[in-house]
């Protein structure tokens, strides 16, 4: 049965492979960019919705990232990651909610990070958004409990995307490197021993959002080789 997908962010990178895998399976999928659905706009994420239709998955996937030490990491910055990877994602789930919970049917799967399990450097904005994102759906998979709604997350480690090559950048701008060995720095980092692949996250994300994955709620679900065990 086609189901209505939403993609948050759906454009390019972790959004688009995402997209591409629930079309490929039959379902009718909406991927909002930006210029679409401002996540951090509440009036915009409810317009958007409403006419939408009844969302059957909602990938809560749109986020940001910078990086800076804790003393040069502006106010801005701090509050521009928690809107889009934290409020953007508490905004749309609770766009969908109702109608789900009147149906009761719907999966919401938010793409968090393995930041949102432990602290990196240079990172506090995002680390802090990431773990605000798991905490949110933690609380919305205890509200959900019992019923045929279920809400969980994917924490990837670094993935080939855009958002990575611009990590990359600043790693050889900062240290002299060159793009290359800027890389394998962050791929060092996993157990995985590589950069993700988009189209790995993918799965994961339908994986959750498959019906037979009704008793599925709460969780986090790891990619980074075995790293961090929970």
């Amino acid at each position: 049965m086609s189901r209505l997908v939403v993609v948050t962010g759906g454009t390019r990178g972790i959004g688009a492979a995402i997209a591409d895998r629930f079309r490929a399976a039959g379902d009718t999928v909406l991927a909002p960019g930006r210029a679409e659905c401002d996540v951090t706009d509440e009036e915009a994420v409810s317009s958007y919705f409403s006419s939408a239709g009844p969302v059957d998955v909602l990938v809560n996937n749109a986020g940001i990232s910078s990086s800076a030490p804790v003393s040069r990491t502006s106010l801005a910055d701090w509050h521009q990651q928690l809107e889009v990877n934290a409020t953007g994602a508490f905004l749309c789930t609770r766009a969908v909610l109702p109608g789900m919970r009147e149906r009761d049917r719907g999966r919401i799967v938010t793409v968090a990070s393995t930041a949102s399990h432990v602290g990196y450097r240079y990172t506090a904005g995002y680390t802090a958004s990431k773990h605000a994102a798991a905490g949110l759906m933690r609380a919305v998979a205890a509200e959900l409990a019992g019923t045929g709604v279920t809400a969980n997350a994917v924490c990837p480690a670094f993935v080939r995307t855009d958002m990575t090559a611009s990590s990359v950048a600043r790693i050889a701008e900062r240290t002299g490197r060159d793009a290359a060995s800027a890389e394998s720095a962050l791929a060092a980092a996993s157990p995985l021993g590589r950069l993700l692949e988009p189209s790995e996250v993918a799965f994961a994300v339908t994986f959750l959002a498959a019906p037979e994955a009704a008793p599925i709620n709460g969780q986090t679900l790891v990619l980074d080789g075995g790293g961090i065990q929970t």
